[in-house]
């Protein structure tokens, strides 16, 4: 819900190209490995469970937010796991990062991918989402967060991280029809994610 005093923040102003006293600021990666505050919440869990306990996620959100004083907050959260409720198995693995153990690796594969028809699968992003909202000043946004649709596709696709991504660009290239349905249930689901960040406080 858009207060008054968020309506009328400076991030929100500017975001609307109306005049502020400065340039607002904020940090994609607001919450990292560079905030001592981070480490020690992130030092007792994994990175998933980081990810998955509101609780601790909206801590990291709210104390890097205040740490470096920016005019928004970014919700803490990892792009990949919309991927599990549309049928991937995602796991993250120390010293190797993500790895989805059932990747695409047949042109005819989209059409096992689900579109999240239920977003109470990623419930706890919601409830992080309150708890954040909860406890930061009125006058600060909070930013939701997803992934690209091609950024998602691609570890979908290679089943993990890539620097050249020449399974993606097979599929992308050779078959067009699987592409744009695969293309279309992640931004169908993306859309639908981002729009329950914002029902729930962003």
């Amino acid at each position: 819900m858009l207060t008054p005093e968020l309506a009328n923040s400076r991030f929100m102003r500017a975001a609307r190209c109306e005049p502020t006293d400065t340039t607002p600021v904020w940090i994609m990666r607001q919450a990292g490995r560079y905030l001592p505050e981070y480490m020690a919440v992130r030092n007792q869990v994994t990175f998933i469970e980081l990810c998955k306990r509101p609780d601790l996620a909206a801590e990291v959100t709210l104390t890097a937010r205040e740490a470096l004083n920016v005019d928004a907050a970014i919700l803490f959260a990892d792009l990949l796991p919309i991927l599990e409720p549309m049928g991937f198995d995602l796991e993250y693995v120390k010293g190797e990062g993500p790895v989805i153990h059932n990747p695409l690796c047949k042109t005819n594969d989209p059409g096992r991918v689900k579109p999240v028809e239920n977003m109470d699968d990623l419930g706890y992003v919601f409830d992080a989402v309150k708890l954040i909202r909860r406890d930061l000043p009125a006058d600060i946004p909070l930013l939701g967060f997803c992934g690209a649709p091609f950024t998602l596709a691609s570890y979908a696709i290679e089943g993990g991280g890539s620097k050249n991504y020449i399974a993606t660009k097979e599929l992308m290239y050779t078959d067009e029809a699987a592409w744009q349905e695969l293309m279309l249930k992640l931004v169908d689901s993306l859309a639908d994610y981002l729009l329950a960040q914002i029902e729930a406080g962003c």
